[in-house]
């Protein structure tokens, strides 16, 4: 985590601004990669909806900053309360769904909280909301603030990674794991499955709304197309799948390697019209033929990488 977390804070340095602009993509992706492990890999419920916290969190952190002069580190704090109580609330309903319905229900709620922010004035309605420059005058200006807005978000990659690391190695995850393999049993043997599932649903939110206010700040304009786009959705189970599920490097790895595909994909004009029907055969492929990833793949290789990448 360590080295990871020293790469993007070095790298950028020592290679310039669009180098700087790759990894901060790669970083906003990681972390939804990791935050959709918590659910995913470390729960069992499949969540086509996590790109929900990122977009609400983006509203609510621009709506503060651009309305109510809220500085930086302000809105990602009231995006993060704002959006984990309204996940605990949420959780507390659809997790009672289980399996297809719950995945089905989390795609219902992409699409209804969009249809609901295109039509609330206060965030913009469909137009969305844009920065005025002077918004960031205390970040020393706009070529400051992306340097600034950068080192924020690798902030964020490493709490997201410090985060799943702690959750994995506690009672709480081991409880988390019960429910993930049989979730019957694991209540008789005295896991509060309904509170463990509503905890941790709010928890994988908290980050990801944060990265969403960064991410959107620095864009300088928030719309709800943009903000709660279902296939950033599908992409992070691929980025999750891919790296490997239940793993803290390999949703990390995963993150990373998809948005460097991705990159490639898209200035390719080859292939800028197919990235999503080829994410969609990357993830078809893993499930049938890779589906611990690559360090499930590089765990069954050499065992004693186990003790090196969680």
């Amino acid at each position: 985590m360590v080295a990871i977390v020293a790469a993007f804070a070095v790298v950028p340095l020592l290679g310039g601004i669009g180098l700087r602009e790759s990894l901060m993509l790669g970083a906003v992706y990681m972390i939804l990669a990791l935050n959709l492990n918590l659910m995913i890999g470390y729960t069992g419920y499949v969540n086509f909806g996590s790109i929900v916290f990122f977009g609400l969190g983006g509203m609510v952190g621009i709506y503060t900053i651009t309305n109510w002069g809220w500085p930086l580190w302000a809105a990602m704090a009231g995006a993060a309360v704002v959006v984990a109580v309204l996940a605990l609330l949420l959780g507390l309903g659809i997790l009672r769904l289980r399996g297809a319905y719950f995945a089905l229900a989390t795609i219902g709620v992409v699409e209804a909280t969009k249809a609901f922010v295109a039509n609330f004035g206060l965030f913009g309605g469909s137009t969305g909301m844009y920065i005025n420059f002077t918004a960031y005058q205390p970040l020393g200006g706009p070529r400051q603030a992306l340097w600034v807005l950068y080192f924020v978000a690798v902030g964020l990659l490493a709490a997201s990674l410090l985060a799943s690391y702690l959750i994995k190695r506690s009672r709480f995850g081991l409880g988390l794991f019960a429910i993930r393999e049989d979730e019957d049993a694991a209540m008789v043997l005295g896991v509060k499955a309904p509170l463990y599932k509503a905890i941790i649903y709010s928890a994988s939110s908290i980050l990801p709304a944060m990265a969403g206010v960064v991410y959107f700040f620095k864009n300088g304009v928030i719309q709800p197309d943009q903000a709660f786009d279902l296939t950033l959705s599908i992409e992070a189970i691929v980025m999750m799948m891919l790296g490997g599920q239940a793993t803290v490097f390999g949703a990390a790895l995963g993150g990373f390697a998809y948005e460097q595909f991705r990159g490639y994909l898209l200035t390719a004009s080859a292939f800028s019209s197919f990235h999503l029907v080829i994410a969609g055969a990357l993830l078809l492929a893993i499930v049938l033929f890779a589906p611990g990833g690559l360090v499930g793949w590089l765990h069954e290789r050499w065992p004693a990488t186990r003790r090196i990448f969680e």
